[in-house]
């Protein structure tokens, strides 16, 4: 395929995660902190929150297992998972967490329990639909072309 097609699919692409709502401006904000002194700085950050919200998620998990659920324990990891979400602009996720607060709020366990699996749900489809744009990212690199997305999104 060649560079203009790439990117072009690349736009479009990056334009339906906006769309449907899975990506906010902060995640064009993070490329905008990108040159090319640090040309994989968004990769870098999101493979960051990749890691967190994994740990997070477990965390979570094991919480929500425990006879005795603690609440604010819960509250103080779905924070987290909030705040890390936000800063890449992960927007699903980051409503998912908000949904999760209040069940939280409410010490309600089946409803936190529901509230987990959503956000488990929107995290998996985020970390493929951005595993997907860098991979495509890497191909238009690779054949010479750039990802200037900040340029094409203005």
């Amino acid at each position: 395929m060649e560079v203009n097609q790439l990117q072009r699919t690349f736009l479009e692409y990056t334009a339906a995660l906006y769309r449907e709502g899975f990506l906010d401006s902060q995640f064009t904000q993070l490329y905008q902190l990108q040159d090319e002194s640090n040309p994989k700085f968004v990769v870098e950050v999101v493979s960051l929150f990749f890691d967190d919200s994994e740990r997070l998620i477990n965390d979570l998990s094991r919480a929500l297992d425990e006879p005795n659920v603690d609440f604010k324990k819960i509250d103080a990891h779905v924070h987290q998972l909030k705040g890390s979400s936000s800063s890449i602009g992960a927007q699903r996720v980051k409503n998912s967490c908000i949904s999760f607060r209040n069940s939280c709020e409410g010490q309600n366990t089946e409803g936190c329990l529901r509230c987990l699996q959503q956000v488990k749900q929107e995290y998996l489809l985020i970390k493929n639909k951005l595993e997907d744009l860098f991979q495509l990212e890497k191909q238009i690199v690779a054949a010479g072309g750039s990802t200037n997305l900040v340029e094409w999104m203005l």
